[in-house]
């Protein structure tokens, strides 16, 4: 594990007490134990080197690495990464795994199976077509594409390689993989600052890279540190428009308020704001002991999506019934959940505020209905109006309406994914979501997959993350 050894007064080995998180950067693995670092969510320490803030800098006076390479030899590349990371005798993926379950809140089987999962992106024909849904014409990827207008002047307009910050969040390690390919497509400058659940993931893969060619643009393009969130002696000098184009953002409120402060003329923020999915079930779901049984077990896919860490993961369950009807939805509901739960492996209790909040709605049982317990192995919670706490750890909020209508008033701009039963009333609601700030609907039970190339958070992020450029050239015959 390369890791920093505690060692005992006579100067023997103890147990190994902090984990080692290397560097890349462009194109060279940069080991050391100069920092000691806290995982958010488990407390563990880490080490890493010191940030070389030159390395980290690609001089605007030098093209980018990428710029002139043909888009199809990017792909190409990227497809033979996803194999070598799928690759079971990849010794740097799995010791990567190693150490990340050091760190991370999720079990191993599922850290595992979310990078095995995330590498299957990297496939020719899902990353031209992320391709050709952000860009009409792919071409201005790989150079100067001619234009006209209807008064006969001329230009050329390229998608220019952007030099971007990637601020990665902790919960998933499929976004490293996901961003990684996603700089690469635009031909970008990428600096990954990764984070303290996951200070391995993005490493490893830039280091696959490194053993397919050391010298290929790619790898030259990349490098990946961790910095703590905040910290004014790296954020203040890096962050500046000098250096790089776009920020793009990952991570809670208080991780995108930090970077909020550092945009200005020159530093745009690609922004992917922390945001809650929900379910909504019609009456729909009662028609028969069959629907019910369906339903339940579609929301119950949707509320366990990584283990509820991911933000497509349902916390709020809006059901059309009665109440009668309603607890019955929820006691299957909770069935579906705790079996899903034991299957996964991950039994952490609820934090204690989570406890807390809970177990006093245990006992106003006029008010609330709860099924299960704050242990981590699943609990359902019925109320009139959502819960003001943020569901989490296998939790569930069902909150009971008259009318799908009435839930329609808590959907705003942080409402990410809407699973829908039944499907056949998806297009009766969807303009009406939109208008109040959802990004996405979805069959209940598929919050999880999505269409290749589709806008993710209300935008297509490859069109934002390069710098549109423009050569005119005057007015034809001229």
């Amino acid at each position: 594990m390369n890791s920093v050894i505690e060692r005992n007064k006579d100067g023997a080995s103890a147990v190994e007490a902090t984990v080692s998180a290397p560097f890349f950067l462009r194109g060279k693995l940069v080991e050391g134990s100069d920092q000691i670092h806290k995982s958010r969510d488990l407390g563990v320490s880490f080490a890493t080197p010191t940030i070389d803030l030159n390395a980290a800098v690609h001089p605007r006076t030098e093209v980018p690495p990428l710029l002139n390479v043909p888009l199809s030899e990017v792909i190409d590349f990227l497809v033979e990464t996803g194999e070598r990371i799928r690759d079971p005798k990849n010794a740097i993926f799995q010791d990567c795994i190693d150490r990340m379950c050091r760190t991370h809140i999720l079990p191993r089987d599922v850290v595992a199976n979310q990078a095995m999962y995330a590498s299957l992106y990297l496939d020719k024909r899902k990353l031209m077509a992320e391709v050709e849904q952000n860009f009409p014409d792919p071409a201005a990827l790989d150079g100067w594409v001619p234009k006209s207008d209807f008064t006969g002047r001329k230009s050329f307009v390229r998608a220019f390689a952007p030099r971007l910050i990637h601020v990665l969040p902790g919960n998933s390690p499929g976004v490293a993989v996901k961003s990684i390919a996603q700089g690469a497509l635009v031909k970008g400058i990428n600096l990954f600052k990764m984070s303290s659940s996951d200070p391995f993931t993005t490493v490893a893969i830039l280091r696959t890279m490194a053993e397919i060619d050391p010298e290929h643009p790619i790898v030259k393009s990349m490098s990946a540190v961790y910095w703590r969130g905040g910290d004014t002696t790296v954020e203040p000098i890096l962050f500046r428009p000098q250096y790089f184009d776009r920020i793009v953002g990952w991570g809670g409120g208080d991780a995108i308020n930090n970077l909020v402060k550092y945009v200005g003329p020159g530093l745009q923020l690609v922004s992917f704001d922390p945001k809650t999915s929900i379910s909504m079930v019609g009456k729909e779901a009662f028609d028969s002991e069959e629907a019910l049984d369906l339903a339940a077990d579609l929301a119950s896919n949707d509320v366990m999506t990584l283990n509820q860490e991911a933000c497509v993961a349902s916390r709020f369950q809006f059901v059309e019934g009665t109440q009668e009807q309603v607890d019955r939805f929820s006691e299957r509901l909770h069935k579906r959940i705790a079996e899903r739960a034991a299957a996964s492996g991950d039994v952490r209790a609820c934090d204690m505020e989570l406890k807390e909040q809970i177990e006093m709605m245990m006992m106003m049982d006029d008010d609330y209905g709860v099924w299960g317990k704050p242990d981590g192995k699943g609990v359902v919670i019925r109320s009139d109006e959502p819960v003001d706490f943020h569901p989490i750890n296998k939790t569930a909020n069902v909150v009971r309406v008259d009318s799908l209508d009435d839930a329609v008033k808590y959907i705003n701009v942080a409402t990410q994914t809407v699973g829908f039963y039944p499907f056949d009333r998806m297009p009766d609601y969807r303009d009406r979501l939109a208008s109040g700030g959802a990004q996405r609907i979805v069959h209940l039970g598929e919050a999880g997959p999505s269409t290749i190339g589709n806008p993710h958070d209300a935008m297509y992020a490859l069109h934002r993350f390069v710098h549109w450029m423009v050569h005119e050239d005057g007015v034809a015959g001229a």
